[in-house]
């Protein structure tokens, strides 16, 4: 092969690359391994990240699974299913992500669903990129930014959109810990592509949509809605915020059937009006009927990636989550409406019992009163080396905040879904408790 190529080694293939960053060898790799070795390490790793009870949260939930969840999507014709370009032979696979988005519509209560995105970040980012192709009444390519959105997020996003000469302009959050619309009267009568916020904020929060959305609309700026899908069975959808909804809803929707997995995978879904249909990136499944009269499904719009005019074109993220909305779309149809409104329920009950138990200790309180699933308790001391002792314990005691928000003092983000037991609650306030009393306040 190097002979054809007319290169004397493989070195060759790759003399574009600078020398300062090629590498001979790579730190922590071994050589190649039997399939025996390779199932001990993968083991030995899995054990490492099992026994911990979590109260972390921060943008990945542990949520209950339902067992039949992952029995049918790992049978051969979901598992090892290609994206469906052929609906002849794809009946299934595109009935499937047509239920996906029908359930998606429903929940967001705006107009379209796409299947789907790598993850929450580049879900947003996407939408950015969807408001600034598809704003109309905008020439501007910068895009109002609550801090309340996933810092996580913000910071993918900037990188994503930066190449296209797209800025963020960053909107503060007042004392409730909500985006400050006062800071938005700043902004009248000026050109933007979008607004965006997150229900609930990050911290936890629950914003108060209305007024934003109103404000946005009036101004000729899109909204843009980043969700915590799960919160949707219990708060107003997004296409009902003010007069008219918001225009994009997107985020993560790994609480929908995927367990957290060691930090992967997820998905990424997207919702939008319906005048911004063609620039939503992704797969869409339209339902018709044939030459017999008999209903069928079929890609729709853009049926492969492959786009004639590059100046044109959107993203098209397809394969690569299909299995991802597949558990998605069988946790939904199995939890229901009436499912997903309990669990979400629960999660809130849990999380304001944590969250009021480790308010009562001393040291503790409690940093904002409105919260989903998650709170801020703010400390008198920092609390990174008081998550490490409580790891030694097993224990994952939350979400250090002083990095992304230093303006919160040391404080502490928590979760507790549905699936943390009152003795496991009770376990982590005595363990904070006791951790508390042998630490020292700043």
């Amino acid at each position: 092969m190097l002979a054809v190529c007319g290169v004397a080694d493989t070195a060759e293939l790759f003399d574009e690359i600078p020398a300062e960053l090629r590498r001979d060898t790579l730190p922590g790799i071994t050589k190649g391994l039997s399939e025996a070795e390779i199932t001990q390490l993968m083991r030995a790793r899995a054990a490492q990240d099992g026994g911990a009870t979590s109260f972390i949260g921060a943008g990945a939930y542990e949520h209950y699974i339902p067992a039949a969840v992952w029995d049918i999507a790992t049978r051969g014709e979901f598992y090892s299913a290609y994206t469906p370009y052929q609906a002849e032979a794809s009946q299934g696979t595109l009935q499937l992500i047509y239920e996906y988005q029908s359930m998606m519509v429903t929940l967001t209560g705006l107009d379209v669903s796409n299947a789907s995105l790598y993850d929450g970040a580049t879900a947003f980012a996407e939408a950015c990129l969807v408001a600034v192709r598809g704003n109309r009444k905008s020439r501007s390519r910068k895009i109002l930014v609550s801090r309340g959105v996933h810092p996580t997020y913000r910071r993918a996003a900037e990188l994503i959109v930066s190449g296209q000469r797209i800025e963020f302009v960053e909107l503060p959050l007042n004392k409730e810990g909500r985006t400050d619309i006062a800071a938005l009267r700043q902004f009248d009568g000026q050109d933007f592509a979008a607004v965006c916020l997150q229900q609930p904020t990050f911290l936890g929060t629950i914003e108060e949509p209305d007024a934003i959305a109103d404000w946005a609309h009036t101004n000729n700026i899109l909204l843009i809605g980043v969700c915590n899908p799960l919160s949707l069975a219990l708060l107003r959808p997004p296409g009902e915020w003010g007069e008219s909804g918001a225009d994009i809803a997107c985020g993560e929707g790994q609480p929908f059937g995927v367990p957290v997995s060691s930090g992967g995978p997820y998905f990424g879904f997207m919702v939008c009006s319906k005048n911004l249909i063609r620039q939503m990136p992704g797969r869409i499944v339209g339902r018709t009927v044939d030459l017999s009269g008999q209903p069928g499904f079929t890609l729709t719009l853009q049926a492969r990636e492959q786009h004639i005019r590059r100046s044109k074109a959107t993203s098209n993220i397809c394969t690569n989550q299909g299995l991802m909305v597949t558990a998605a779309t069988i946790y939904l149809s199995l939890m229901g409406s009436e499912g997903l409104r309990r669990t979400a329920i629960q999660c809130h009950t849990n999380t304001a019992s944590l969250a009021r138990q480790l308010a009562d200790l001393n040291g503790i309180s409690l940093g904002f009163d409105t919260f989903f699933h998650e709170a801020v308790l703010t400390f008198d001391r920092p609390v990174a080396p008081l998550l490490k002792v409580l790891a030694e314990h097993d224990i994952l005691g939350g979400y250090d905040l002083s990095a992304d928000y230093p303006e919160c003092g040391d404080s502490l983000l928590v979760c507790a879904t549905e699936v943390r037991t009152s003795e496991e609650i009770g376990n982590y306030v005595a363990a904070m408790k006791a951790v508390m009393k042998k630490s020292i306040a700043a």
